[in-house]
């Protein structure tokens, strides 16, 4: 009996410690738990575009939609202007290299295809931020991976010179973390100020007030529409219709200095399109 006793003591002690060393339960996949998670699991891990993958799924769920919603089109839009920057250097890579510009024009190219498309899904997705309510926009994401500073490698690329594979890939990862922690640092009311964003952002229940949320997406789509002009994609409708966007979300802003600056940038663009 002695040993039987000790044989149950010893069982129900491993149970406790299985117990508490399994934690709470993982969220069941395909759940918008399962996905909110996954999407902190892969920004922890510097995969921004897997992480709007993943933001997608829980952008109309009632519980996940007011945090996801701004969390996508920060990414979104520091991802658009980023591949809009490559696009730009390469193109001046290409002026200067009188030898060989097809080497520029391609990647060109391809980035200022992946900046239409990303702009073109931040512009849809930016229509729904009127259904967020309340004067406070949440930014619980924390801070992007990255530097503030821009990749060393264009330097190289504006000179005409072409980058070897690994240097064009690290140039390219450099340049979108660098747009999205930018990007992120703007929606923060802290623009071209990382440690001032990231004292912002480290916060997880950090928020922000709804205008300098507005403020800072509008810019993005008057940014945007200047990838229409006619020495890049050439599209005038695309650039009106960003363009008039842009000044629609603008009049939800307080009036100001900035205000009145990018209004009349938009009204220039309007005009000369």
């Amino acid at each position: 009996m002695k040993r039987l006793t000790v044989k149950c003591g010893v069982i129900c002690w491993f149970a406790v410690l299985i117990s508490c060393s399994s934690g709470p339960a993982a969220p069941e996949k395909g759940t918008p738990a399962f996905y909110w998670q996954a999407a902190k699991e892969t920004f922890a891990a510097g995969d921004n575009m897997k992480t709007l993958e993943h933001l997608d799924k829980i952008m109309d769920d009632n519980e996940y939609a007011a945090k996801a919603l701004p969390w996508s089109l920060v990414l979104s839009s520091g991802m658009a202007a980023g591949y809009a920057e490559l696009a730009d250097h390469y193109e001046i890579g290409a002026r200067m290299n009188k030898s060989d510009p097809s080497a520029f024009r391609r990647p060109m190219g391809e980035y200022r295809g992946y900046a239409n498309r990303l702009a073109l899904q931040f512009a849809d997705k930016l229509t729904k931020f009127g259904l967020l309510k309340g004067d406070t926009v949440a930014m619980a994401f924390g801070f992007p991976k990255g530097s503030a500073g821009p990749a060393p490698q264009l330097v190289k690329v504006t000179n005409g010179i072409a980058l070897a594979p690994a240097e064009a890939d690290a140039a390219a990862k450099h340049t979108l973390e660098r747009d999205v922690l930018l990007a992120a640092c703007r929606a923060a009311g802290a623009p071209d100020d990382a440690a001032k964003g990231e004292a912002i952002l480290k916060d997880p229940e950090a928020k922000v007030a709804r205008a300098t949320f507005a403020m800072s997406m509008a810019q993005s789509l008057y940014d945007f529409s200047q990838l229409y002009g006619p020495r890049k994609l050439d599209d005038p409708e695309k650039m009106r219709i960003l363009c008039e966007r842009s000044q629609e979300l603008l009049k939800s802003v307080p009036e100001s200095k900035d205000t009145r600056a990018l209004d009349g940038k938009i009204q220039a663009a309007i005009k000369k399109k």
